[in-house]
């Protein structure tokens, strides 16, 4: 089980499958993505069109169509993908899910998970939608256990 949802975590993939396919010049569609990153498609479908919107990855129809990125998506953050899924809870949300949890009002683990929070959220803001592509494309790196 990973720590995003698994909107999250399928967002991800797909994201960095679309990267990967935008650098070796190809547009993909949505049943190609899905057999790649091992997501159903209809599911898959929602997650697509959510980041469509929030300007995470574009899309073209026709026989040449599918989704791509160009140099402005490659270069969005994986924090911005994330947040276009599940918005930004795992940033900023209780580790415990409490609503009212603050600094001046914490949780049990709120110190500990504030932490945490801000070491993922950097991370996330320090890496780029194309900054695996090379390991991808070489196969260094893998998206499924099949690749």
């Amino acid at each position: 089980m990973g720590m995003f949802s698994k909107s999250a975590e399928y967002a991800i993939r797909a994201v960095f499958y679309i990267a990967k396919s935008t650098h070796l010049n190809r547009r993909v569609g949505i049943k190609e993505i899905a057999k790649n990153i091992e997501s159903p498609e209809p599911f898959l479908g929602k997650i697509l069109q959510a980041l469509s919107k929030n300007g995470i990855i574009k899309s073209s129809k026709g026989p040449n169509g599918g989704f791509y990125l160009t140099e402005v998506e490659m270069n969005k953050k994986l924090a911005d993908v994330v947040k276009a899924i599940d918005g930004d809870d795992i940033f900023v949300g209780c580790g415990m899910g409490l609503s009212q949890c603050s600094e001046r009002f914490p949780c049990p683990l709120h110190n500990e998970f504030k932490a945490i929070r801000e070491q993922l959220t950097s991370t996330l803001n320090s890496i780029t939608l194309a900054q695996f592509n090379n390991e991808l494309v070489l196969g260094t790196l893998k998206l499924t256990r099949q690749e």
